[in-house]
Parts: structure tokens; C-alpha cells; sequence
């Protein structure tokens, strides 16, 4: 997350992005269909617009809250306008989110080797997220609604992955 150059345009960018993709857990869709008037800073909260049409708000952690707060003084302040636009200021690609994420990722290898030869995708950043939420103590009913998941049932694979890593000696 602390990979891309804060100082350039797009490495602030995509610094906010991965933190707030981190924190809501959110489906790259759901990252790219973010718009300013979605991002309820004042309450540090996002409203996901989610798979099936289902929308769910996300609490944001403060330390996310003011990266999208200090985010939002460098782009357009239109009401539809993306979150995290492109160079072009239209919303991001799936691909692009991808190769941002990759870029940060080799960055990061340098000083994290155990990175190196890992499959790492935005996807991949979601199964974190409801990592953290299980090893912290949040229920599993809790991370289905932060997840957007249909039922704890499809969120219970976190808890048998938690169970075989503390196993396993991780």
C-alpha cells in the first residue's frame, strides 16, 4: 500500500485507491464505479454500488478518510465525476486498476521479498480485507455486509483458511 510515489499525480492516485480498495473490501467494479458523490467523508463512509444491483455502505477507517479527503482536492469536484479517474479523467479500467496494481506490487518486492512469484490482484486485496476483519474479531455475519456477499454461508471459506493458516503455524 505504501508502494506508489505519493508525490506524482498518479502514485497519489493510486496510493488512495489500494487504501481505500483495502479498506472496503471492495469488488474492482465497485472501486471503478466510485463516484465523488459516494464518498461520505464527513461520516467516513463509502456507498458501494455492488453485484445484482445490491449497494451497501462502508464505514472507512480515519487514516483512509483523510487520504480520500486530501484525494478529492486534486480531482474534479463534479458529483458524478470518478473517484479515481484515469489520465483522461474518465473512470479507470478493470485493466487499468490491475496494471496500477501491478506496478506497486514489483515497487514493493524490493523491500518485501516474500512478494516475489505471488499472484497478487485487486481480487487479492479483498481476500485481505476479510482477513484482517476475521483476525480482528468481526463476526462473519459482519464481514457478509462489509463483503457484500450474498450469505455468511459464501463468507465461512475465511474462516476455514483462518483455521488452516493458524494450523499450519502462519
Amino acid at each position: 500500500l505504501a508502494a506508489p510515489d505519493r508525490r506524482t499525480w498518479s502514485g497519489h492516485r493510486d496510493a488512495v485507491l489500494l487504501a481505500t480498495t483495502y479498506n472496503t473490501g471492495a469488488r474492482v467494479s465497485e472501486i471503478t464505479a466510485l463516484r465523488l458523490q459516494d464518498v461520505l467523508v464527513d461520516r467516513r463512509a463509502v456507498h458501494l454500488h455492488g453485484k445484482g444491483r445490491k449497494e451497501r455502505v462502508i464505514p472507512l477507517w480515519k487514516n483512509t478518510a483523510t487520504e480520500l479527503r486530501a484525494w478529492r482536492k486534486r480531482i474534479d469536484d463534479a458529483p458524478d465525476a470518478p473517484v479515481f479517474p484515469n489520465r483522461h479523467g474518465t473512470a479507470m479500467s478493470r485493466s487499468g486498476v490491475r496494471d496500477r496494481l501491478d506496478r506497486a506490487v514489483a515497487i514493493a518486492q524490493r523491500d518485501c521479498p516474500s512478494l516475489r512469484g505471488r499472484n497478487i490482484t485487486p481480487h487479492t486485496l479483498r481476500h485481505s480485507t476479510a482477513m484482517h476483519l476475521l483476525q480482528s474479531g468481526t463476526d462473519l455475519a459482519t464481514i457478509a455486509l462489509w463483503l457484500g456477499h450474498s450469505s455468511p454461508a459464501v463468507t465461512h471459506q475465511y474462516l476455514e483458511a483462518d483455521l488452516a493458516a493458524t494450523a499450519a503455524g502462519l
